[in-house]
């Protein structure tokens, strides 16, 4: 596959003005505010990777450690080259309602425009995705998006799965689950979006970031089996300030996350009212963390005598994932809620999933499949048009129309997340395999997958 992509890469010189950009004259004009915003956005979420790798790395056992940070890690290199060369295209390029065309591959004819590039096509209006911002800047802003998704994939299958047929599953999930979905709802002409189809709202990734990849980890975890350890040998987590550590970052980058999915920083009107989409969702992202982390640890001492720190850690996270379809589209109150209901339920779905006895080693479905669905549902019912003129009101504000458009979402999210992953895991175990040997499972993956340990303790210099 490596050599494949190479030879692609090294053929595009070859070919001309296919793929060959063509830069404009004059540079177009962009606002330099717009642009500096979105480009620290893009670093921000670009951060959240390597903090989901610590978070999910303070989880393992400390023989799995180097293993559990790669999975994350290396989204940010298999993704950072396949957005450019085909993810984008198919991801945002005008096309078919389902998925995108073929004429931006490799970059070409994306370059600093602000405006013009989505003519052609239906809805007329459209003309760009970001009119104050380049085309390259969405672009990048994009490919965080991408490189994050899969990588919530590895907290379900931790432990067990070969870190080659990992990365085959991550490129191959990433070109035909996540592109599709993103092009759905957040691109021009797309099936469930607002730019002309059915108007579903997902603000910052609540179908195609937390439902997509959630249901995925559970299929995952499912058709790769339980750890040979599970659930009588388990053990606790070896690092509980590197998961701090992760959900501080996850919770710092977030905000990069949603409220950088204003695509700008300038003020608008809805109607009477100035409206700034950009601030709205930084404050409800804020506000729906710490109520997720304040009912975590609320329900903790309730029920089971002490709160602890990764359960503050856990809701935070369920938090955050609730108001992510929502966060620029409701109030800081709404987003109160939204953090106290996703945290609550999230936390009821965890204890429901060991009753199930389904190996997701560290609760992607319960938090962010679950977290998702219930964030988008509450989207749905807390949404007003009072906070972005852009958007919809939601059942509160008498649509009830629209929580059944929000469910129909889902419903698809969850059969192309469930199917399409299947499939691929199925063709993957019957061609290269897809667990290590059970030897390397108990002895570790760190040694066996990548020669390097994480603490250099367990198979260091010993005596003989």
């Amino acid at each position: 596959m490596i050599g494949v992509i190479t030879l692609f890469i090294l053929g595009i010189p070859l070919m001309g003005n296919a793929l060959a950009q063509t830069p404009a004259a004059t540079p177009p004009a962009a606002d330099t505010g717009d642009t500096a915003f979105m480009l620290i956005s893009s670093a921000l979420v670009l951060l959240m990777t390597p903090g989901l790798a610590f978070f999910y790395g303070g989880f393992v056992r400390s023989r799995n450690i180097l293993n559990t940070l790669m999975m994350s890690f290396v989204l940010m290199a298999i993704v950072g080259v396949t957005w450019i060369l085909w993810g984008y295209s198919l991801a945002f390029a005008p096309g078919l309602p389902f998925i995108g065309g073929l004429q931006w591959l490799g970059l070409n004819g994306v370059g600093l425009e602000t405006t013009d590039y989505l003519k052609g096509a239906n809805p007329v209006e459209v003309v760009s995705y970001a009119a104050t911002i380049p085309h390259q800047a969405f672009m990048i802003y994009q490919a965080m998006f991408a490189i994050i998704t899969p990588a919530l994939i590895s907290g379900a299958i931790a432990e067990r799965m070969s870190f080659r047929a990992y990365s085959l599953f991550v490129l191959l999930w990433s070109t035909f689950i996540y592109t599709p979905l993103a092009h759905m709802v957040w691109a021009k002409g797309g099936f469930l979006g607002l730019y002309g189809g059915l108007g579903a709202l997902d603000f910052a990734g609540g179908t195609v970031v937390h439902i997509s990849s959630g249901v995925s980890a559970l299929v995952a975890a499912i058709v790769l089996g339980p750890r040979k350890t599970y659930p009588d040998r388990l053990s606790p987590p070896h690092n509980v300030p590197f998961i701090l550590l992760g959900a501080a970052l996850l919770w710092f980058g977030w905000f990069g996350f949603n409220a950088g999915s204003a695509l700008s920083i300038a003020s608008g009107t809805s109607g009477n009212l100035v409206t700034n989409v950009a601030t709205t969702a930084f404050v409800a992202t804020n506000t729906a963390a710490a109520a997720g982390a304040l009912m975590w640890l609320i329900l903790e001492a309730v029920l089971r005598g002490k709160p602890t720190a990764v359960g503050a850690a856990t809701g935070a996270v369920a938090g955050l994932v609730g108001i992510t379809p929502a966060a620029g589209f409701v109030t800081p109150l709404s987003a109160i809620l939204i953090g106290f209901i996703t945290a609550f339920v999230c936390f009821y779905a965890v204890s429901f999933k060991h009753k199930l006895q389904i190996d997701d080693a560290l609760d992607t479905y319960p938090v962010h499949g679950v977290g998702g669905t219930v964030g988008a549902i509450l989207t749905a019912i807390f949404a007003t048009t009072q906070v972005n003129g852009a958007g919809k009101n939601g059942v509160l504000r008498g649509n009830f129309g629209e929580l059944v458009i929000e469910i129909v979402a889902i419903a698809i999210a969850y059969a192309i997340a469930g199917v399409g992953t299947w499939l691929i895991l199925k063709i993957i175990d019957a061609t290269i395999g897809l667990r290590v040997k059970e030897e390397a499972e108990y002895q570790g993956l760190d040694i066996n997958e990548h020669g390097e340990e994480g603490y250099n303790s367990e198979f260091g210099d010993r005596p003989k």
